[in-house]
């Protein structure tokens, strides 16, 4: 008997929403994989090798490309990052779960190259709630918080109607059950049945961003 595949789920959210804190939340609780992202650039300090980055030389890296060995790539300040294709097929033909969390336009390439992966798109309760943590992390200055609020409201919210499903991190643990729960059931909110992204879109307007 042939043995069961594992999923792809591309887990991807506005900036300040909490998708790292989920996703680490979700991979101790559960034992899913996590697909490590590659980069020609030097670890830095506490960095983990295999861990925060598989580190490999740009020579590697592009002759990775040309193997066509990455979901998606793109070179940033003279380095490469891209996310290796062999490691997360490795792990669903074991019948392994893998977690991808990456920015939209990464999610629609691994969508196009793996059309079974399964999309997730993480939302915040409310505009001010996500307002409040991009506050509260006291990393941003105000007007990288309101660019931020800005991009999530034009553009993001028109990519997350793209996506299978979304997730409210509203209560971190619910969150992680809830994303768990989606995955395995392959059930949730979805985009075109619910008025949840019509409701940001239109509180974003009342913030005036």
């Amino acid at each position: 008997m042939e043995s069961k595949k594992g999923v792809l789920a591309v887990i991807s959210g506005f900036s300040g929403v909490g998708k790292g804190t989920a996703v680490k939340e979700l991979l101790k609780k559960y034992p899913y994989a996590l697909s490590v992202s590659a980069t020609t650039r030097s670890p830095r300090p506490g960095e983990v090798p295999g861990v925060s980055y598989h580190y490999i030389t740009k020579e590697e890296f592009e002759k990775r490309i040309e193997e066509n060995d990455f979901f998606e790539w793109a070179r940033y300040v003279d380095n490469y990052y891209g996310t290796p294709k062999s490691f997360v097929m490795e792990k669903l033909e074991a019948g392994q779960d893998v977690i991808l969390e990456i920015e939209a336009e990464g999610a629609f390439k691994v969508r196009s190259q793996y059309p079974q992966a399964m999309l997730i798109f993480m939302v915040p309760p409310s505009m001010e709630e996500l307002r409040r943590r991009l506050v509260g992390r006291g990393t941003e200055t105000p007007e990288t918080v309101a660019k931020r609020l800005k991009k999530a409201a034009e553009e993001e919210l028109d990519k997350a109607k793209l996506y299978d499903f979304l997730v409210i991190n509203d209560e971190l643990e619910a969150c992680v059950e809830e994303l768990h729960s989606v995955i395995h059931s392959r059930k949730g909110i979805k985009p075109v049945e619910t008025d949840l992204l019509v409701n940001l879109e239109e509180e974003a307007k009342k913030l005036e961003l």
